[in-house]
């Protein structure tokens, strides 16, 4: 059973966070846990096929939660799809669906087959299968919310192969009834009872799908003993009220559902774009909870890692290139390699020296000591490239002064004959998170 996060942002996408979906890979087959703008998409760099869904799983009506399932359907149908598909989620689902491919005049050639659920339900079984179920219950937000537990069922104990061949069992259909506890019976007469020969049974792995909630009772049975627990930590504690107000959970909620549910692994996703550093989150989250790890899109989570690394390899990086250092190294501002130095002044032996001021009193590299590399940024996150005299402009009089200086600009403001390449100020193009008052 492997987890894939394919969008971990809430309400609105940003540069690097996708809309809400994860996938579940298991046997070869894909089950799709909400729906969001650009899953597909996700899929496919994260190196899923999209021919390989069995079901999708639909949490509510939030826009953000369902507004990619249209069009992931549409490219099964061009992909001429004929096993069927079949979609779960809240009541409502089957008559949205229907009403779209009528309106634009699409014919399956798969058939849908939908499992609604009820308000008012404590928990519906939604599939079930000879190997696996999947149960929801109805979590608190403000509208009608479900939550997901993926199930396995308990696989057959190991067969003890050297007493069975000193038994005389020796045919396949004798294995394979005795791993289904059947007992069996020799050509001798002899009777063989299924546990002398198989051990006890083994739990089946488990994975609980929990996001657009409040702390609530259904959020705990549904992770209850899982292996991983994907819960939403849409703010941090300091904006509990927020979230209370929004129906949401705070970090420090999705701790709590996991250490009452006892699970194995917390990952925490869904967050509001005003976070532009998620390990705020996870802090907050390990401070009551361990291990909690944060959802990465694209980076696949493993139940069995010895046996499923390398099954599901991303076909593409999602890259924050607005945090990107300097070239030829990938170190962060202040990180330290292996050696003990410095990623910002590996030449100095990794100490912050102040930097060589020239005769005419500029500091070469025009950046105070916290800063590197070979681009320079302000103190508002605004870069540019310096040209090979050091991205400054020098006067009549020798001194070099840098482009974002007051000394500069003012210079610039009284000589309009001077070099008009040189920009007047540093201009800090608007990024994703600059709304913080969405979620």
């Amino acid at each position: 059973m492997i987890v894939v996060p394919l969008g971990i942002a809430s309400a609105t996408p940003t540069a690097i966070r996708h809309l809400p979906a994860v996938a579940l890979w298991r046997e070869g087959s894909v089950y799709l846990f909400d729906c969001g703008e650009n899953a597909q998409m996700s899929m496919l760099q994260a190196g899923l096929k999209r021919s390989k869904i069995d079901c999708i799983f639909i949490s509510h009506f939030d826009v953000d939660h369902y507004s990619g399932l249209m069009g992931l359907i549409s490219t099964l149908q061009l992909q001429r799809r004929e096993r069927d598909l079949t979609l779960v989620g809240p009541t409502g689902i089957k008559e949205f669906v229907e009403w779209n491919l009528k309106f634009s005049g699409v014919e399956l050639s798969f058939k849908l087959i939908f499992s609604e659920v009820k308000e008012g339900e404590d928990v519906t079984r939604v599939v079930d299968k000879a190997d696996y179920y999947v149960e929801a219950r109805p979590l608190k937000h403000r509208r009608f919310c479900l939550g997901y537990r993926f199930q396995e069922k308990d696989k057959p104990g190991k067969v003890d192969s050297e007493k069975a061949i000193k038994l005389g069992i020796t045919e396949d259909d004798q294995f394979k009834a005795l791993k289904a506890g059947e007992n069996i019976k020799l050509e001798d007469g002899t009777e063989i009872e299924a546990y002398e020969i198989v051990g006890h049974q083994r739990p089946g792995d488990s994975f609980a799908y929990v996001t657009d909630t409040e702390y609530c009772p259904n959020a705990v049975k549904l992770a209850m003993n899982t292996n991983i627990l994907y819960h939403e930590a849409t703010f941090s504690n300091q904006l509990a009220d927020k979230a209370k107000e929004t129906g949401h959970s705070t970090a420090g909620d999705a701790a709590r559902v996991a250490t009452e549910a006892q699970t194995k692994l917390l990952v925490i996703g869904h967050f509001s774009a005003r976070y532009t550093n998620l390990h705020v989150l996870l802090k907050e989250a390990r401070e009551g909870f361990y291990p909690t790890w944060l959802a990465n899109e694209l980076r696949p989570i493993f139940t069995d890692p010895a046996h499923e690394r390398g099954i599901i390899s991303a076909k593409v990086e999602i890259k924050d290139l607005t945090k990107s250092e300097s070239s030829g190294s990938s170190y962060s501002p202040g990180r330290r390699d292996s050696r003990g130095s410095s990623s910002r002044g590996q030449s100095r032996g990794g100490k912050n020296f102040r930097p060589r001021r020239n005769s005419g009193g500029y500091r070469s590299d025009n950046r105070d000591n916290r800063s590197g590399g070979s681009s320079s940024r302000d103190d508002r996150g605004g870069s540019f490239n310096r040209d090979n005299r050091g991205g400054s402009d020098r006067s009549n009089t020798g001194e070099r002064r840098s482009y974002g200086s007051s000394s500069y600009n003012r210079e610039r403001g009284r000589d309009d004959s001077s070099n008009d390449t040189k920009p007047t100020k540093i201009i800090t193009p608007r990024t994703s998170y600059d709304d913080f008052d969405r979620f």
